[in-house]
């Protein structure tokens, strides 16, 4: 049976279990799990924050990691600015990044939600409103979400990805893991 473990990503740690090519010492997956075998079925950027899978079934990794595959991956993303019809449109169309066109998201305006505090805490701006977004992709891309809503006027500020495909973060604090059924 595969073994299958939901982490919640702290800000900061790096998707992976060592620390190549840093003069200075980064925190990795390896500050907090220790469980062999496992490794993460896709990314999460250093500076994003939330769920990650790690698994032992590389058919299971490939599944939840390739684009070919759509998994759905949801994502809580706070943006400089309130963003308008238009914005949220253009992110449900699919918007044309450097790379390329992105597949359609589905996207809506959602209230501040109750997150955990963020080591280091958002820079606050009395003078630039903020929002909130959810955000739901079936790619992948380095930085993907980032780059979608900078194209639309509305930069990511803070990014935490809630669920991917049917497993969700729940109430797992950030450097907390558990194994899924």
């Amino acid at each position: 049976m595969a073994r299958l473990i939901l982490f919640n990503k702290p800000y900061g740690v790096l998707s992976q279990f060592t620390d190549r090519g840093s003069e200075t010492a980064r925190a990795t997956l390896s500050d907090y799990i220790d469980v062999p075998g496992v490794y993460p079925a896709g990314r999460l950027d250093r500076d994003s924050e939330g769920l990650l899978i790690l698994t032992d079934d590389g058919a299971l990794q490939a599944r939840i990691a390739s684009p070919k595959h759509k998994t759905p991956k949801t994502y809580l993303a706070q943006v400089e600015g309130e963003p308008d019809e238009a914005a949220l449109e253009a992110l449900r169309r699919g918007v044309t990044l450097n790379d390329g066109p992105t597949r359609p998201a589905t996207v809506r305006r959602i209230e501040a939600p109750m997150l955990w505090d963020r080591d280091p805490p958002v820079r606050y701006r009395k003078s630039v409103p903020d929002a909130w977004i959810e955000l739901t992709i079936t790619e992948g891309r380095n930085r993907q979400v980032r780059r979608m809503t900078a194209a639309v006027g509305y930069p990511t500020l803070r990014l935490v990805r809630w669920r991917i495909g049917g497993w969700e973060i729940g109430d797992l604090a950030p450097g907390e893991w558990r194994e899924a059924g």
